[in-house]
């Protein structure tokens, strides 16, 4: 009975013990980036929006086909030009206020100098052109996809959201400054790639351009994530700033063999090789981690979460498994903590009964910061061990981007701004795709990527897909962001 006693007093004296550090850890903490809380800082008076005229330049601007075909020789580059003649006849304050290049033959740089030329100045950033649309998908569109129809609330069409929105949002924004006189005492840069959805040579030929002429910015904001209204983690809308973007390799797999007809066939075939081949590759995925951008945002939006989740973020090493499954409960959630592996395309042989001399599969992957692609390469080596297959990258991987700072003034700005007064929470967080900004991570050691809708995770699920559209409400955000930030970043 002693025995006992004794072992029941020493849990209760674990359990006291543990529950005194959960708290003390809970009490003594404090969310990541609470130095650069919005509320801070003395904003420019927002604007008034003409959303009407917005929304129709939108869509004017979405009927413009500028299709980035994945072959450059199929883009019909005559849309490119219309767009540039459209926009200068548009926006004549903005462009007699910018001086204007195209460089790489389509892509547009804008520069309104500032009085001081010493200050550094700031990068927005928006492309011109869009994905095509799914052949044979029109008529499930509820408007035309290149209508730029203006119904039920919303601009319909190809790049409302990705990325026509950001650029008519900021000619808008830029346009009302200029005509009403504003002179910014820093310089402003407004760069327009012309195939992000494709090469990106448009960004790379602007950011060696500006790197050739010394230009070191402030800050450099380009696409990347939203204002997501359902997110797991919080209870409330949360602009996420992306601060990093995963890198990108694809993966080629070749299984040699023999060939043959498919009569006869050998023991082991290069289909079913390869097959084992990918199989062990996807089947070791890289493991969830809670470190980087996704730390920062899970401590960002602790207090979010009530009470419960700021003890699990302040006790990771013990609630860290319990985070990784309410996190990783989406698609999007769950890629946000790890590299991410997707066999995306098969080739074997050219006809049913003929066995292939060569099977090959290919698997991309979404590097996330802290990998890097020569561990890719390495695990996938370890994986096919004693299979006979063959790796090699399909062209040059890109490595993830660095992790911009969130305690610098231009986190704290673009946070003060998207928060709307404190309306809206805001957290770093991690852009799964890639974006046109890395083109210019040599300029800034700022370089953010967020674009202001309001949207759930299921509706920014039309991005590149059917019913691309964007609302009156969202686009009069963007334009009231765009300026509010200009204004108060040049002043």
């Amino acid at each position: 009975m002693s025995t006992l006693r004794g072992l029941l007093l020493m849990l209760i004296a674990f359990l006291f013990m543990l529950a005194a550090i959960l708290g003390l850890r809970t009490l003594l903490f404090r969310p990541l980036g609470a130095r650069a809380a919005p509320t801070t800082l003395a904003l420019a008076q927002p604007i008034r929006v003409d959303v009407e005229r917005a929304a129709a330049h939108l869509g004017e601007a979405v009927r413009f086909r500028t299709i980035s075909h994945q072959d450059p020789a199929a883009n019909d580059w005559q849309e490119w030009r219309s767009l540039h003649d459209w926009l200068v006849a548009t926006y004549p304050s903005a462009h007699a206020a910018m001086s204007r290049e195209v460089l790489q033959g389509y892509a547009l740089l804008y520069t309104w100098p500032g009085r001081d030329a010493r200050a550094a100045p700031i990068i927005l950033m928006a492309h011109q052109d869009v994905v095509p649309v799914t052949p044979g998908s029109e008529a499930t569109w509820r408007r035309p996809p290149f209508s730029g129809a203006i119904a039920d609330g919303a601009v319909w069409g190809r790049g409302t959201v990705d990325d026509k929105g950001s650029l008519i949002a900021l000619f808008e924004a830029v346009e009302s400054l200029a005509a009403r006189g504003w002179q910014p005492r820093r310089t402003l840069i407004i760069v327009s790639g012309h195939d992000e959805e494709a090469a990106g040579t448009g960004a790379r030929a602007v950011g060696a351009a500006l790197a050739a002429r010394g230009t070191r910015a402030e800050f450099v904001l380009d696409e990347g994530l939203a204002i997501v209204t359902d997110l797991a983690v919080a209870k409330r809308p949360t602009a996420l700033i992306g601060i990093a973007e995963k890198g990108y390799a694809t993966l080629r797999v070749s299984a040699p063999a023999k060939g043959g007809h498919s009569s006869t066939p050998p023991a082991e075939t290069g289909v079913q090789v390869l097959a084992r081949a990918v199989l062990a590759i996807a089947d070791h995925p890289f493991p969830l981690q809670l470190n980087g951008p996704v730390s920062g945002m899970l401590r960002a939006l602790a207090p979010e979460g009530g009470l419960l989740m700021k003890v699990a973020v302040a006790n990771e090493w013990l609630f860290g498994p319990l985070l990784k499954q309410r996190l990783g409960a989406t698609p999007e959630g769950r890629a946000t903590m790890h590299t991410t592996i997707a066999p995306t395309m098969l080739q074997g042989s050219p006809k049913e009964n003929v066995l292939p001399q060569d099977a090959t599969a290919w698997i991309n992957y979404r590097i996330a910061p802290g990998d890097t692609s020569a561990r890719v390469m390495q695990r996938a080596q370890t994986a096919t061990q004693g299979l006979k297959v063959k790796l090699d990258w399909e062209r040059a991987p890109q490595e993830p981007s660095p992790v911009s700072p969130i305690d610098s003034d231009a986190y704290r700005l673009i946070a003060a701004v998207a928060s709307e007064g404190g309306q809206i929470g805001v957290a770093p967080g991690l852009v799964l795709g890639m974006t046109d900004s890395r083109s210019l991570l040599q300029l800034s050691r700022n370089v953010y990527r967020f674009v202001p809708v309001a949207a759930s995770l299921q509706e920014l699920a039309m991005i590149h897909g059917t019913n691309e559209h964007l609302t009156l409400a969202n686009l009069e955000r963007m334009v009231r962001f765009h300026a509010q930030l200009i204004e108060t970043a040049t002043r």
